[in-house]
């Protein structure tokens, strides 16, 4: 009974954990998406306030003496585009009369003059305390040297971010719009770190919309779904407990002997769940040595039509290498299920690497790729299994390629290898495009792969052959290109084999 109380507890607790995660992601997401819907609807209304601008400067130049068909014009556009609520019409010349749709402040005007005269073409954005929650849009008219006046349109920021969006209608977000230069035009004057962020897609007004949106508790755990979570812990930990209880009562009927071997034949079992991914990997790894079989067997064929033995003896002696290479791969899936495995030996790094390099010389002709190896001339051992590591290494050098297919210009990889601390640091790396950056997170997580025809088992089973040996394997971001570090204990002269 005991267990069940602590089973419920955890699980309810943990299914609660979850589901606010879930919930919190998922309405930060909702705001995302309103946010950017609402920032592209923004967007567009402002793009019609410079088409307003242009055809409210050409009537006024075209009338000069009356200001009539300008204030007639002026006031459809305000009748029909709420959101912009003034629009004035100031002469640079001091003497000249103004004309707008509502009485402007003598301080206003001037900004709005002094703004036109210092007009170079683009239109200016100005903030004032006499329009509070709007910003101005300032035109030069004629938009030349010979400009005659300063037209200006008052927008009312309420209105342009106004919105049918059910979203903003709940009253949660709070939203902030701010000018390029930071003055803050409409919103709260204290407000929490914005959750979403987006400038505005117009080339005149790229103003910055902010939204923030706290969530509450009760928005995260709705009672109906937190009550669900509740009953189904409940009904999960009583399932558990019964399971518990009848293995328990199993394990008593057992025979004592057993008891001393249970921790061998668990750990057996383990390895047993794990063949179906080291299948799938062993699958991916034995496509490498049978193509190249395939290859050299086609090459054998021809070499024997012109009689060339000579050079028929290297291709089948490297066909012998491929079948014994495809042999000890199958044989570390033997090995695999294996309850035990041989300790790992004092292996020759640098041999390794360049037993690899001259394996792989025929493909890194094929696709142009120029490899760099600096390798120290003298022995680097290390304490590993010494087929694991050639295929570690074939592994990465393979992907090094693979990610250069598509690459233009020189495609280089290079392979450095330097002892530091007792260990061995081998590194390889390329100048190809490197890892997507959502993918750095899941790159030794099975089936990620970047490749269409990949398995994403490569890395995965890299690593777990090097963590074997007692190293790790690990992705260096780069600004260019892509580095895998393979780290392993440097052997000492006392190691045993």
């Amino acid at each position: 009974m005991k267990w069940f109380w602590i089973w419920w507890l955890g699980l309810a607790l943990l299914g609660t954990a979850g589901f606010g995660m879930y919930r919190q992601v998922t309405l930060l997401g909702e705001l995302e998406q309103a946010g950017s819907a609402l920032a592209a609807e923004a967007a567009q209304r402002a793009d019609q306030h410079d088409a307003h601008l242009t055809a409210l400067s050409a009537i006024a130049q075209a009338d000069k003496t009356d200001s009539s068909a300008f204030l007639e014009v002026a006031t459809t556009i305000l009748r029909f585009y709420p959101r912009i609520d003034e629009i004035q019409l100031v002469p640079l010349d001091e003497t000249a009369p103004m004309a707008g749709t509502k009485p402007l402040e003598l301080t206003l005007a001037e900004a709005v003059k002094s703004a036109a005269e210092a007009s170079t073409g683009q239109t200016a954005l100005l903030t004032t305390p006499e329009r509070p929650g709007h910003y101005l849009m300032v035109k030069r008219s004629p938009n030349s040297n010979a400009a005659r006046d300063g037209l200006m349109l008052a927008v009312d920021a309420a209105q342009l971010l106004a919105s049918e969006a059910p979203f903003w209608s709940n009253g949660n977000a709070t939203l902030r719009l701010t000018m390029p230069d930071g003055t803050m035009i409409y919103g709260p004057a204290e407000m929490p770190a914005p959750q979403f962020s987006r400038r505005l897609g117009s080339a005149t007004q790229p103003l910055l919309l902010e939204a923030s949106m706290p969530v509450s508790l009760n928005q995260l755990l709705p009672l109906d779904r937190l009550a669900a979570i509740i009953l189904g812990a409940g009904l999960i930990a009583a399932i558990g407990s019964a399971l518990v209880q009848q293995r328990t009562r199993t394990r008593l009927a057992e025979r004592r002997a057993e008891l001393s071997d249970m921790e061998s034949r668990l750990a057996h079992a383990a390895r047993v769940n794990a063949m179906g991914e080291m299948a799938s990997g062993m699958a991916h790894e034995l496509t490498q040595p049978l193509t190249a079989i395939l290859a050299q067997a086609q090459a054998g064929k021809h070499l024997l039509a012109r009689q060339d033995n000579a050079a028929l003896g290297k291709v089948l002696d490297d066909t012998v290498g491929q079948a014994r290479r495809a042999a000890a791969i199958l044989d570390r899936l033997r090995n695999w299920s294996r309850p035990q495995r041989a300790l790992p030996t004092p292996v020759d790094l640098a041999a390794a690497i360049r037993s690899v390099i001259t394996l792989l010389e025929g493909e890194a002709a094929q696709r142009a790729v120029t490899v760099k190896p600096r390798v120290p001339a003298k022995p680097v051992s290390v304490l590993a299994d010494p087929v694991e590591l050639e295929q570690v290494i074939f592994n990465l050098l393979r992907n090094a390629f693979e990610a250069l297919s598509d690459q233009p210009g020189p495609r280089e990889v290079s392979i450095e290898l330097a002892e530091a601390d007792g260990a061995v640091r081998l590194d390889i790396a390329d100048n190809g495009p490197g890892v997507p950056s959502e993918l750095v997170p899941k790159l030794f997580t099975p089936f990620t792969t970047t490749r269409p025809d990949g398995t994403g088992l490569g890395l995965v089973l890299s690593q777990r052959l090097i963590e074997r040996s007692g190293g790790e394997v690990s992705y260096i971001p780069r600004e260019r290109g892509a580095l895998f570090r393979v780290t392993l204990p440097l052997a000492t002269g006392d190691t045993k084999a």
